[in-house]
């Protein structure tokens, strides 16, 4: 199922912000290359908000014990971390980003 999640330009580009839909978190990042990408909204430690996280390299940082995913695969990068997070396609139409969170 197809959702809208934000738009376009409320994603800078190297970043990340969070999205609720339906009670649930998501992570939505723009790449510098102004691609799109979305993980669920928790880090998979400790259930920290990635959204308050550091984005670099294609890594999203746990604010909370530094833990890194790559944000495009959802791949935990090493301790403290050591479940992946889930990842959800994206598509943009217009000016619309929308996430399949089936």
């Amino acid at each position: 199922m197809w959702v809208p999640a934000c738009k376009r330009d409320d994603v800078d580009p190297d970043d990340v912000i969070g999205v609720e839909y339906d009670g649930v978190d998501y992570a939505v990042f723009r790449s510098p290359g102004d691609e799109y990408f979305a993980t669920a909204g928790h880090c998979t430690h400790e259930r920290e908000l990635l959204c308050d996280g550091l984005v670099m390299d294609g890594e999203i940082e746990c604010p909370k014990h530094l833990g890194r995913f790559s944000y495009a695969t959802g791949e935990a990068q090493g301790a403290p971390v050591l479940v992946d997070l889930k990842t959800y396609p994206v598509k943009v139409e217009g000016d619309t980003i929308y996430l399949d969170i089936t």
